[in-house]
């Protein structure tokens, strides 16, 4: 098994196409085309995450968080993150970081969170848009079948919940061949007629180059008569943070007791409490204070996530319970996603294994 086989399936668990503009998901160092030899998951890229990897001969490190997140100009190991990299290097490692495209697909990061609580009819809380594109094509009736089959299955499959989409209707076209059409199958410089179905299917962008790629290999023109347009629609799969709802409602304080249980909290810092109870939950691992307003316009009543300042707490208004349970706390169970979809997709692969804490933040609690 190659390095370059185990990222492409990571990069179908989540796309890099749908990381934030400011982030560096992907390959950080390293060659890919190498044999892989083990892989190591974890939240970081620390030292001892390498020397764990250094020590079993493993030779792929996929951590959530990138090791190079701001643009650097030298790497001369005055740093722990140069020091990493230049160990890295030295011992063939390649380093791989699947981050906010995570982050931002409803079966990732904030779905780990949600299952903790037992959340139920979970759905994208800031869903994006601008991601889908309506591709309309004219085909002979003939060759119809080989071209839609060929679109669907490179991509073009999908809406939702429902798969191998497409809207077909019949007409008449008209042409005139010339001579160095190939195939030329009409007479030449004479107008014809032909009997087309116009097939309109709906594809993520991301999918744009492999569909089209597929049209003009399987369509019988020379020139395609074809129309690609960008839409609005939001998805329903992609986006920021989660919201769900318990079965049952509870109180404040029985949830902020289950927090500190599911997620083993020493801390928990919240906003006002507002005496209700708790049934619809907004959540975003990691830093999520932009998506305070977000939770409140989707009638969550409670917003779980971390890295709040003091004046995110403000914005509460006494509409919202905010909950910050710690950045490493909220995304903890990230390495299960990666290792869990990593073992299905090789089952008879090396093992892998797993660094339990990186956390930089350490608590004191007064006794």
């Amino acid at each position: 098994m190659f390095i370059y086989q185990i990222i492409d399936e990571l990069e179908k668990l989540a796309p890099p196409a749908y990381q934030e503009s400011y982030d560096n998901s992907g390959l950080i160092v390293g060659d890919t085309q190498k044999e892989c030899t083990g892989i190591i998951v974890s939240l970081d890229t620390t030292m001892a995450v390498l020397q764990e990897a250094i020590k079993n001969g493993y030779n792929l490190i996929i951590s959530h968080h990138p090791i190079l997140f701001k643009p650097i100009k030298k790497i001369q190991g005055k740093t722990e993150n140069e020091k990493v990299l230049i160990e890295a290097i030295k011992n063939d490692i390649v380093i791989y970081a699947i981050h906010t495209n995570l982050d931002n697909v409803i079966h990732g990061v904030n779905k780990s969170i949600a299952d903790c609580l037992n959340l139920h009819n979970c759905l994208v809380l800031a869903p994006v848009n601008k991601i889908y594109l309506l591709l309309t094509i004219y085909v002979p009736i003939k060759s119809h079948k080989a071209v839609l089959e060929a679109i669907l299955a490179a991509g073009a499959e999908k809406m939702g919940l429902y798969n191998d989409c497409s809207f077909q209707n019949i007409g008449l076209s008209t042409l005139t061949t010339k001579e160095s059409a190939i195939p030329n199958e009409n007479e030449i410089d004479l107008p014809q007629t032909e009997k087309e179905i116009c097939i309109k299917v709906i594809l993520e962008e991301i999918n744009k180059n492999q569909v089209l790629q597929a049209m003009f290999t399987t369509h019988p023109y020379q020139t395609i008569d074809y129309n690609l347009i960008k839409l609005e629609n939001e998805s329903t799969e992609i986006g920021s943070g989660i919201i769900g709802s318990l079965e049952n409602p509870i109180p404040e304080d029985a949830l902020l007791q289950k927090l500190t249980e599911k997620f083993e909290l020493k801390i928990i810092k919240h906003s006002k409490l507002l005496q209700k109870r708790i049934q619809k939950i907004a959540i975003c691992g990691g830093a999520g204070s932009f998506l305070i307003q977000k939770a409140i316009q989707k009638g969550a009543d409670c917003f779980i996530s971390a890295d709040f300042k003091y004046h995110d707490f403000f914005e509460a208004n006494q509409q919202i319970l905010i909950v910050d349970i710690g950045h490493w706390e909220s995304e903890q169970f990230t390495s299960n996603i990666i290792i869990d979809f990593l073992r299905k997709k090789f089952p008879t692969f090396a093992p892998i294994l797993r660094l339990e804490i990186t956390n930089p933040i350490n608590y004191y609690v007064k006794s």
